[in-house]
């Protein structure tokens, strides 16, 4: 999914000074945003005051939609550059082109994992025939600068393992949780899960004390380590848990995220992730005047076009709490 905001600000991301090395809970407050004609998102990352988590650069929750008559999502071609998209879905269906060439259905409970590597372009949109309902996640994930010029590659993996325990059942979507480990390649000690929690669940589910965490919560009302989290919000954990209380009253649905603090510093533009005002800046004029990102086939529209950059790099600031 694209970040179709045509005022996109630079942000520097990643390094370790916002991380929490100690367990909190910070509520985030989503902003909304308008993505396209008939679907709008909350984007909890990046977040006032709160970049990242782990590799996790991007994170927008949308629906559940009424889409009935509608034409749902519609996202022209786009690029993408030195990160992961993870398509998540608990509703409706969401049709994936890029130009590798793949076209690909993706279902609810199923990972559409695309690598950007060095440069990919694609398009995402609702079939024209589909389900009445669209609901979902769209998630980026920065890669190391070791991986993050690799070939491009997109990978749809529709059977993905579970760990379970009494009223809980957690679909590993990306890296390890305890002991599984999800088919999808990454390039940084990560984990993302999709969390079913039954009426009247209580679990504790195992964490790496090294990673940092945050949960998204999807739909329902569950308490995380005591504290509600309400349908489009997230709560940030920080780093140093070795377990994660949860409890549901009524049937809930959240996501996990974590991973190892991201060391690097990165520059994150539009739909680019880069080190510097420069590489994002060719990265653009590259998309524009030129064929690095290739050409998708087959969507029915014109390509988007990349908004102005701003003319001044931003410098990075922020110190370990």
């Amino acid at each position: 999914m694209s970040n179709l905001d045509r005022q996109a600000a630079l942000s520097v991301c990643g390094g370790r000074g916002f991380v929490v090395a100690e367990p909190v809970r910070e509520l985030l407050t989503p902003r909304h945003v308008q993505l396209g004609e008939s679907t709008e998102v909350r984007r909890l990352l990046p977040n006032l005051g709160r970049r990242m988590v782990g590799a996790w650069a991007f994170v927008d929750h949308y629906g559940p939609d009424d889409i009935a008559g509608e034409p749902g999502m519609q996202v022209p071609p786009h690029p993408h550059m030195g990160l992961q998209t993870v398509s998540w879905l608990h509703d409706g269906e969401v049709l994936h082109r890029d130009s590798l060439g793949s076209l690909r259905t993706i279902r609810p409970r199923e990972l559409g994992l695309m690598t950007s590597g060095r440069a990919i372009s694609h398009s995402e949109e609702s079939p024209k025939s589909h389900a009445r309902y669209l609901h979902g996640a769209q998630l980026w994930v920065a890669l190391p600068d070791a991986h993050r010029h690799v070939e491009p590659h997109f990978q749809h993996h529709t059977e993905l393992p579970a760990v379970t325990a009494p009223g809980l059942t957690a679909t590993l979507i990306l890296g390890e949780l305890d002991g599984a480990t999800s088919p999808g390649t990454a390039y940084t000690p990560i984990v993302g899960a999709d969390l079913s929690l039954s009426a009247g669940a209580e679990a504790r589910l195992p964490l790496d004390p090294d990673f940092e965490y945050a949960v998204l919560s999807m739909s329902g009302q569950a308490e995380v380590d005591g504290v509600p989290v309400l349908p489009g919000s997230m709560l940030y954990l920080g780093c140093g848990r070795s377990e994660l209380p949860l409890r549901a009253d009524a049937d809930a649905g959240l996501m996990l995220l974590g991973g190892e603090p991201f060391e690097e510093e990165i520059v994150m533009w539009w739909n680019f992730i880069g080190r510097s005002h420069e590489e994002i800046e060719e990265a653009r004029t590259g998309w524009m005047k030129t064929s690095r990102f290739g050409e998708v086939k087959g969507y029915d529209g014109d390509r988007l076009p990349a908004p102005e950059l701003p003319p001044v790099a931003l410098k990075p600031r922020g110190r370990v709490r």
